[in-house]
């Protein structure tokens, strides 16, 4: 499979493919083209493996574009939406290897429940610290 045709909405990249199928995937899992002008999303080759924009250092394979969450969820989304929040020192916090919270972050391994709560947990204890800091 390969994209022979992109453009995009606010929030996805659509993909035409040369066997005639319409995909698409989520910005929020690309920061740089979900920040870039129209300018710099235009400015874009495709290769043999996917799509590259030089200007924006990013890569986009074809083969994303048949993963099975095309729009995050749950923690993952929570975490692209706020990439303010420190995602390594959350996994250090609650002794979860940075690589498996990269992994729950971009949808490739979804933590248990217990885990999603330990998660969700150590969310909410930032949260409240931010309420009551004072400067």
């Amino acid at each position: 499979m390969k994209i022979i045709r992109i453009w995009f909405t606010d929030e996805r990249l659509y993909g035409e493919t040369d066997d005639g199928r319409i995909l698409w995937q989520s910005l929020l899992y690309y920061h740089r083209l979900k920040r870039a002008t129209t300018n710099q999303r235009e400015q874009y080759h495709i290769g043999e493996e996917g799509i590259h924009w030089p200007e924006l250092d990013e890569d986009v394979s074809f083969e994303s574009f048949e993963y099975s969450q095309p729009e995050p969820k749950g923690i993952s989304r929570f975490f692209l939406e706020h990439p303010e929040i420190n995602a390594t020192a959350i996994a250090r916090k609650l002794g979860i290897s940075q690589s498996l919270f990269a992994q729950y972050i971009n949808g490739t391994k979804r933590p248990s429940e217990e885990r999603k709560n330990d998660i969700l947990i150590a969310i909410h204890d930032l949260g409240e610290k931010l309420t009551k800091a004072t400067f």
